[in-house]
């Protein structure tokens, strides 16, 4: 018998989001890799590329021209995961093991920039800024739909994580039902909020505030840090220290401590390898169903797939997909990894 070392010994840490656990094994990061390095992508890119589908003034896949944008850009997906159209439906309680109902949604692309060469890290604070105003609009207009129940804003950077374009872009995805992560949620915030009458992330920060050894970037408003139950090696989370639900209820100041600490994560994840370093993130909000929710907290996740470095990333497989999810380095020491990263970009040195 010995006494368990959290930083050495497997163990399972509990997600109070979507009440799940994750399998941490520290020990795992010390064995050689002889498995898949993916390739890096070199060369550099142009600031406009006449072949490329996002940039102004191009033809898109569906025969429209984009306008010649100068900042952000959103239009209507060419192919939308999800479509409009009100389908007439009666649902047959008969079935037990096949149900199955329409989703109505609305599907849209954010060029961040007309820049075919800018990624977030390398963008100014007013053209990020100016992306959150657009995400604020998006938000309002697509809530605003009857239908809609909750507007999901993410991006795919990087060939890594299935982006077939590199211009930078994100996407939005407006429905008419809670996706299966975000309704876990939901219901693990409410349960805590309706028991304790304070948001669970608000207490949670304050914990890790606390702590200090999972945090990667501080500022006045917003906090970065690596959840204690990160899942990806790099998994990191933005949390808002003033409690409240969605983008459109940040003040002025708070718009620009989000754009800075958004540059400075993904400044440090360029760094961490010197590439431009695949991930998805999207932010969770408050649903758009009209109803009142002090239960939530706005906040954004970055799931980064990279483990050892640009050419080595972290599979989702076997026991992940048969058991539970796992990781292999421990989130504090990955924190620490990230902390110690400069907030001046590689290319800039």
């Amino acid at each position: 018998m010995k006494n368990f070392d959290i930083n050495e010994d497997p163990h399972r840490r509990f997600n109070p989001l979507l009440n799940e656990w994750v399998l941490v094994s520290p020990h795992r990061a010390k064995r050689p890799w002889q498995g898949q390095n993916e390739t890096i992508a070199t060369e550099a890119l142009p600031k406009y590329d006449p072949t490329c589908y996002l940039c102004p003034g191009n033809v898109r896949a569906n025969g429209m021209n984009n306008p010649k944008y100068e900042s952000s850009f959103v239009f209507e997906n060419d192919f939308a995961a999800m479509k409009q159209d009100e389908i007439i439906f009666e649902e047959d309680i008969k079935h037990t093991f096949f149900k199955a109902k329409p989703e109505q949604g609305i599907s849209r692309v954010v060029c961040f920039s007309p820049r075919h060469d800018l990624t977030l890290p390398e963008m100014e604070i007013d053209g990020i800024e100016n992306i959150i105003k657009t995400w604020q609009k998006e938000y309002t207009d697509l809530g605003s739909i009857k239908y809609i129940n909750h507007v999901q804003i993410f991006e795919n950077k990087g060939s890594v994580m299935g982006c077939s374009n590199p211009h930078p872009h994100g996407q939005i995805w407006a429905q008419s039902s809670l996706p299966t992560q975000v309704e876990k949620t939901q219901n693990s915030l409410k349960a805590y909020f309706d028991k304790n009458n304070r948001t669970l992330l608000e207490d949670y920060l304050q914990a890790e505030l606390k702590s200090g050894e999972r945090i990667v970037i501080e500022n006045d408003h917003f906090v970065a840090l690596v959840p204690f139950w990160a899942i990806w090696p790099y998994e990191t989370m933005i949390l808002s220290k003033r409690a409240f639900g969605k983008i459109t209820d940040f003040t002025a100041e708070e718009a620009t401590a989000f754009a800075k600490i958004l540059k400075q994560l993904t400044t440090k994840y360029d760094n961490l390898f010197n590439t431009s370093f695949p991930y998805s993130s999207g932010i969770h909000q408050a649903p758009t169903d009209g109803l009142e929710h002090p239960e939530w907290h706005f906040h954004m996740h970055f799931y980064p797939p990279l483990l050892r470095s640009a050419t080595v990333k972290k599979f989702m497989v076997g026991y992940e997909m048969l058991g539970e999810s796992q990781r292999d380095i421990t989130p504090e020491k990955s924190a620490e990894i990230l902390r110690q990263q400069s907030e001046v970009h590689y290319k800039s040195i």
